[in-house]
């Protein structure tokens, strides 16, 4: 009888934290997706419904809001500079940060780890209180209100987290592989180009989409290293619907989704890339 009772137990106690555990989940799935929501549908609003009614639905969608937000402001423009800052900046970022983990990961010399240390405490460091002897590098080399400014920050910047991701991938990549290639004939860059990449491109993909994404989200640099409107990128075009004496918040709005969609399809194009190359990293490293 006993026996019985602890059994129902145990299934009611089961059931009980599956109830809690999905509860838990929807929460913070409607605490994540409530903002986005929100955003989206006020952006179909009018100035006098938001500030009638801000959770209450549009009475007629205003869509033009989308096409005010990219006329006003320019975003083509920026989206533009966004994008090759962007994959710029990735593309440089990842081919130093590979060659730095794969020398680091396979040669064997002193204060290896020394040098991984600390390209590993740059991740420490907030880049805002770096922003005085940024400046006044770029000025001193004439590039300040340049978008070539920005794609070297950031490739800089992102070094040391694309290192500590991409470095737990070459040290888990098989000596042997290499030792083969070398005795049929491939040179070191045959070896790194054409073996060493390919067979680690879950660690640079998940690398890359970081990198990506801090590039397209970043504000504070691009706010202080460019002045024009030809260099501006999308984040800093979020800022022109807003001066001394009036908003234009809808408008603003619909500026912030198309800002926000590259985000969001890149992480869906690379979902499962940057998962599996997050947990093979941290059993790997």
């Amino acid at each position: 009888m006993t026996q019985k009772y602890t059994i129902k137990s145990k299934k009611t106690l089961g059931k009980v934290l599956t109830v809690v555990k999905w509860v838990i989940m929807i929460f913070f799935a409607a605490y994540t997706l409530f903002p986005l929501i929100w955003l989206f549908i006020t952006s179909l609003k009018t100035n006098a419904e938001y500030f009638a009614s801000p959770f209450s639905l549009p009475a007629v969608p205003q869509f033009s809001n989308y096409v005010n937000a990219m006329v006003q402001a320019n975003l083509g423009q920026m989206i533009f500079n966004s994008i090759t800052v962007a994959v710029v900046a990735t593309v440089l970022n990842i081919l130093v940060a590979a060659m730095a983990s794969y020398a680091i990961s396979r040669f064997k010399f002193k204060g290896r780890e020394i040098i991984f240390a600390l390209f590993s405490a740059g991740i420490m460091v907030p880049l805002n209180a770096l922003m005085v002897p940024y400046y006044t590098i770029f000025s001193k080399i004439g590039l300040l209100d340049s978008l070539n400014a920005l794609r070297i920050l950031y490739a800089a910047i992102g070094i040391p987290i694309s290192t500590f991701i991409i470095r737990g991938f070459m040290d888990s990549f098989p000596v042997e592989i290499e030792e083969a290639a070398y005795v049929d004939g491939c040179g070191f860059f045959g070896r790194f180009f054409k073996i060493v990449l390919p067979l680690t491109k879950t660690g640079l993909v998940t690398a890359a989409t970081f990198q990506f994404l801090t590039c397209w989200n970043e504000f504070v640099y691009a706010n202080l290293l460019t002045s024009s409107p030809a260099s501006k990128t999308i984040q800093i075009g979020i800022r022109y619907f807003t001066n001394q004496f009036t908003t234009d918040y809808v408008s603003m709005y619909a500026a912030i989704m198309i800002a926000i969609v590259p985000s969001i399809v890149i992480y869906m194009l690379f979902q499962e890339q940057i998962i599996s190359g997050l947990t093979a990293g941290a059993v790997k490293g």
